[in-house]
């Protein structure tokens, strides 16, 4: 056999046995998917960790793998993982104080057929940034007048005299609210003769600023307060309110009132839904009796 001939020969063998060891390897793939929600008024990532096998040409399609040491990490953050039976893997962990978080997988050490690890994936979070309250730092001034449609059924003893046209029912209101338990406060609606007085501390208090809502003028860190209190209607002790303040802005046609009046056994008495203002006008401010407003 003449040497060139050998050359060939020996060149097609290994070729052979390259393509052999290629149609015969797995390959080991991991994804992950994340993201970034509000919990007990702070971002939470949840992440999930997938991983697969996909087998050489013309065998079965691709199969759940099976690793026990992947390592999920994020600005501040790191955990370990392991993907068995389904080849899913869930977790959480706090989100950094940044818009945005890159969330990485990867897997660290052999597979459990002994192929060699280093996989990695990534996935970019956007972390929410409102997610806390803004407590004893706001409060809430104005008179609100907003209209209630009364049907058949919830028309008010008080008579025609109290009505709008087409059944219309006038609600007005006054109140100073703050963005604590801790300060006296004083919220009053009347409604056909009828007079609701809150008592002067809150039972609870939730304020927030939305994004999506511009209350200047003028600057406040909030623009919506939601409470719920106890109080009396018509000078009468058991009655809770939970009402709603949205202010959008000056000089107050884009404001925002609501309210749900319940007696001591948790009947609805007179309910207004959330709606925007006819006359009047809500106002957030910074607290002043806290003297932190910027300067």
């Amino acid at each position: 056999m003449s040497r060139i001939k050998s050359v060939i020969l020996m060149s097609a063998a290994v070729m052979a046995v390259q393509l052999l060891t290629a149609a015969t390897a797995s390959a080991h793939l991991i994804n992950v998917t994340a993201e970034a929600r509000c919990v007990d008024e702070a971002p939470v990532i949840f992440f999930s960790v997938s991983t697969v096998r996909v087998p050489p040409l013309g065998i079965p399609p691709p199969a759940f793998d099976e690793h026990a040491n992947i390592v999920v990490s994020w600005t501040g953050f790191s955990t370990t993982v392991s993907t068995v039976g389904d080849g899913l893997a869930d977790g959480s962990g706090p989100a950094p104080a940044t818009a945005s978080t890159i969330v990485s997988a990867t897997a660290v050490g052999n597979w459990t057929d002994g192929f060699p690890g280093g996989q990695n994936a990534q996935v970019t979070v956007t972390i929410p940034q409102d997610c806390a309250t803004v407590p004893g730092i706001g409060r809430f001034t104005g008179g609100p007048n907003i209209i209630q449609i009364l049907t058949n059924g919830a028309l008010v003893e008080a008579g025609a005299s109290a009505l709008r046209k087409n059944g219309e029912l006038k609600i007005t209101g006054g109140l100073t609210i703050h963005c604590d338990l801790l300060l006296s406060n004083n919220l009053e609606i009347n409604w056909a003769g009828n007079h609701f007085h809150l008592l002067e501390h809150l039972t609870t208090i939730e304020c927030s600023d939305s994004p999506e809502i511009d209350q200047k003028p003028p600057v406040a860190p909030i623009d919506t307060l939601v409470g719920t209190g106890e109080g009396r209607l018509n000078g009468e002790d058991g009655f809770s309110i939970v009402f709603t303040l949205i202010d959008a802005g000056e000089p107050g046609r884009e404001d925002f009132f609501g309210f749900v009046i319940r007696d001591s056994s948790g009947n609805v008495v007179f309910s207004a839904p959330v709606s925007q203002l006819i006359g009047g006008n809500l106002q957030a401010h910074f607290d002043q009796p806290h003297g932190n407003k910027p300067q």
